[in-house]
């Protein structure tokens, strides 16, 4: 890969210096543990120098989730025909699958189940356990809701706190329905971040999941799995019809708008493509070592990384395909250029900044690049050293990386770079709306999307568009 071209006005001692800046207004001890989480971007180098997958310092505020938001409202939920059980107080259970817009197909209550269901721990469950209290509410479920394909069962913090056996409930309960019931031992309070949740829910598929299905069809030679997809503002209905455009058949995706007994079967596919690296990169691993499966990391934001990535998927096939991907790259290149025709002479130079989850600081750069905006910053919640590692090179020498930056050193790397956009989550939107600063929220695509594939792209360079250039900037003073 080539560099990107160095970003007017930027430079390592500028960047150094804003970080060293940051870091002297924090108390001594902050500043120590917080330093090593910034960096000056080298791209060339073999590993990105920030540190990441670090527990948070007490104090300052992190955007992160927590183990049990990583499996329910990342890997399980969006899984359309299961119903899902969140075992704990309701306060957490009505973390949904909702609330990051994982869209889904068929009829609620017959062929997908968009509910929270919810233990709604009390006192008394502390003191006396919640197991029994487990049973009635999946017998309940499932009575209700019979033509689901399955149970989950997701425990909350109490309930590792007080130790009830889910697995055991689960292997019960399974036995009496005769279909999948399976637990996911993702209390909030594990690991460093929502990443490990991601963890759990893969060795979860791993141990009760995978293999226990097969698909009606025979299998064949295009057969794949779209693996880390969650369907955010119907991401996967867009890059589903690419995919088959070229040839290949999409056995099952996971876990957006996914379906169980699919999921299940994806042991029998012949290549698995991964979006979301970070959250379904164990379980590539796992059909990988243990069914020979391989994998490939692709990325369809913006017309670039489309056709790169279209390249790549053909080489792993026969010319067939291969004729295939050119033949779609041909059809769509002159729409895709007829968009970035309109929208780039009014984006052009401009910069944006990025703070999102696990994939998009990497993954979108692209597609901000093929409208002419630069990237200045970018950094994620909860992202580990190999997702560094893969962004170094996305990114323009001496801009700036961090890691689970908190809102006062997002707001003084803002301050300092003044960038043109801000994409980041919910959590920031207000913060810097309010400062008059133009902001998509990148979470969920601000209630929009797709901006996967290429009808995603339209919508993308239709939001930045509008985004940065509305009018209505004008009536906001703005800090800077």
């Amino acid at each position: 890969m080539s560099e990107r071209k160095p970003i007017k006005g930027m430079s390592k001692a500028r960047t150094e210096k804003l970080i060293k800046k940051t870091l002297a207004e924090m108390p001594e001890k902050a500043a120590k543990k917080r330093a090593p989480h910034f960096v000056a971007n080298e791209p060339s180098a073999s590993t990105c120098a920030v540190r990441s997958n670090k527990k948070v310092v007490p104090g300052v505020m992190s955007q992160r989730g927590c183990a049990y938001a990583g499996a329910k409202g990342v890997v399980w939920g969006p899984i359309r025909d299961v119903v899902h059980v969140s075992h704990g107080p309701v306060g957490c259970g009505m973390y949904s699958w909702g609330t990051r817009r994982n869209l889904m197909q068929g009829k609620p209550g017959v062929t997908s189940f968009p509910y929270n269901f919810t233990s709604d721990f009390q006192e008394r469950d502390i003191v006396y356990g919640g197991d029994k209290k487990l049973m009635k509410l999946l017998r309940e479920a499932n009575e209700l809701f019979p033509l689901n394909k399955g149970l989950s069962v997701l425990s909350e913090c109490p309930v590792g706190l007080i130790g009830d056996d889910i697995n055991a409930v689960a292997r019960e309960m399974e036995k009496e329905f005769g279909k999948l019931v399976i637990p996911c031992n993702c209390e909030g309070f594990r690991g460093v971040s929502q990443s490990l949740g991601h963890h759990i829910s893969n060795d979860s598929i791993r141990d009760f999941v995978i293999g226990k299905h097969k698909y009606d069809e025979e299998p064949g030679p295009y057969d794949v799995a779209l693996i880390g997809d969650y369907n955010i503002g119907g991401d996967v209905w867009a890059a589903k019809p690419i995919l088959e455009e070229i040839g290949l058949n999409i056995k099952s995706v996971w876990t957006g708008d996914g379906e169980i007994e699919k999921i299940a079967a994806t042991n029998s596919v012949k290549l698995n493509l991964i979006h979301c690296y970070r959250s379904m990169n164990y379980m590539c691993k796992v059909m990988e070592e243990k069914w020979n499966i391989p994998w490939l990391e692709y990325n369809f934001f913006g017309p670039t990384k489309i056709e790169s990535s279209l390249r790549a998927i053909g080489e792993l096939f026969d010319d067939k395909i291969k004729k295939n991907v050119e033949k779609v790259i041909r059809k769509y290149r002159k729409e895709m250029d007829e968009v970035i025709a309109r929208y780039k002479p009014r984006l052009e130079g401009k910069t944006a900044m990025l703070f999102v989850g696990g994939l998009r600081p990497r993954h979108t750069i692209g597609a901000y690049e093929d409208l002419g905006i630069q990237i200045t910053g970018a950094g994620y919640e909860f992202a580990h050293q190999d997702d560094y590692d893969r962004t170094g090179p996305e990114m323009a020498r001496d801009t700036i990386i961090y890691d689970d930056v908190s809102e006062f050193e997002l707001e003084k790397f803002v301050d300092e770079f003044k960038p043109d956009l801000i994409g980041s989550g919910i959590k920031e939107k207000y913060v810097f709306q309010k400062a008059g600063i133009p902001f998509r929220q990148m979470h969920s695509w601000d209630y929009s999307g797709p901006y996967h594939g290429y009808e995603g792209f339209k919508i993308f360079a239709r939001d930045i568009d509008m985004a940065i250039n509305s009018p209505t900037w004008d009536l906001v003073k703005s800090p800077f």
